[in-house]
């Protein structure tokens, strides 16, 4: 193995497993948050789902691009092939829709009572389950698809438009079935990618008029100190800003690869590292900007850190 893929896949693995920790400590908070009778935000549910999504995407997208990267070739079946591509399809697509309910609830949350959307805020924390239901429905069925064109067999060299992850091969037998098939999958990320900066752009236009109010009504020295709406409001435009210029990145290259001939592995790799970033980093993010979810975070890592007797003393 050659020292690049060795660095390569260490690379892939620390973020997969940096994430995966990442992911499960945020929700263990969140859950703990419920159990200890906290009082739950309607983003607070969407935020649990982002973060199984992000979990099933590390782990059946990370996993196995990381053993590919570090030589273990064709270790799956034909069958894992399919349900790998279909549940790491699922969870991604999750993570798009949760950043999309994300910025949309909150923009509704944190608009002022007598705008257009006063009847929506009272209205929006009772439809958060049913809206979180129907992104799961939409993704399971839309990306039924995708096992019908992912195959473990090595023998198969008739497939068009034929593209090789190292443990599983994708394609299509008629161009005009792909054509299709992309279309459909890419919908509902188009559709999200056109809703997340519309709802950011109005959370920025109603925090900055929030703003221009308090400092007319309290003088030219308003407060330091932000309020929770604020701050949660900050940490979702941080969320959207970082998914947006990664899939920005991500799709570039995608298209980039697309079009050449012969592109570099390093490339190829690369391009896999950019889809995993969001789903590794989005937790951090939101752990470093919740006063809650971080000290619970603390208190938990100091209890496994520092034995008992030792702090007892």
């Amino acid at each position: 193995m050659a020292s690049g893929d060795l660095m390569m896949g260490m690379i892939f693995l620390t973020l997969t497993v940096v994430g995966i920790l990442g992911n499960f400590c945020l929700l263990s908070s969140y859950l703990c948050l419920d159990f200890s009778g906290c009082r739950l935000r309607c983003t607070d549910l969407i935020i649990k789902h982002l973060i199984v999504g992000n979990c099933l995407f590390l782990l059946l997208r990370g996993v196995p691009q990381t053993m590919v990267v570090l030589g273990f070739r064709h270790f799956i079946s034909d069958l894992g092939c399919k349900l790998v591509f279909y549940v790491h399809r699922v969870g991604r697509g999750m993570s798009f829709s949760s950043m999309c309910l994300l910025s949309v609830f909150q923009a509704i949350t944190i608009s002022p009572r007598d705008s257009r959307w006063a009847e929506l805020k009272v209205k929006a924390p009772r439809y958060t389950s049913t809206c979180v239901f129907l992104c799961w429905i939409l993704h399971l069925l839309v990306n039924i698809i995708v096992p019908m064109h992912v195959t473990a067999n090595r023998g198969n060299n008739n497939m068009t438009n034929r593209k090789e992850f190292g443990y599983c091969f994708t394609g299509d037998y008629e161009k005009s079935v792909h054509a299709v098939n992309s279309a459909l999958l890419s919908l509902p990320d188009v559709l999200c990618l056109g809703i997340m900066p519309w709802a950011s752009g109005c959370m920025v236009i109603i925090l900055y008029r929030h703003k221009q109010q308090f400092q007319h009504l309290h003088g030219n020295s308003p407060s330091n100190r932000s309020s929770p709406e604020s701050r949660a409001t900050t940490t979702i435009l941080l969320l959207v800003s970082t998914f947006v210029s990664l899939y920005a990145l991500s799709f570039s290259m995608h298209v980039y690869l697309g079009t050449s001939q012969n592109p570099s592995q390093f490339l190829v790799h690369l391009s896999a590292l950019t889809n995993l970033c969001f789903s590794a980093v989005s937790p951090f993010i939101l752990m470093s900007r919740d006063a809650n979810v971080s000290s619970l975070c603390f208190v938990w890592i100091r209890s496994r850190t520092f034995p008992r007797a030792l702090r007892n003393m």
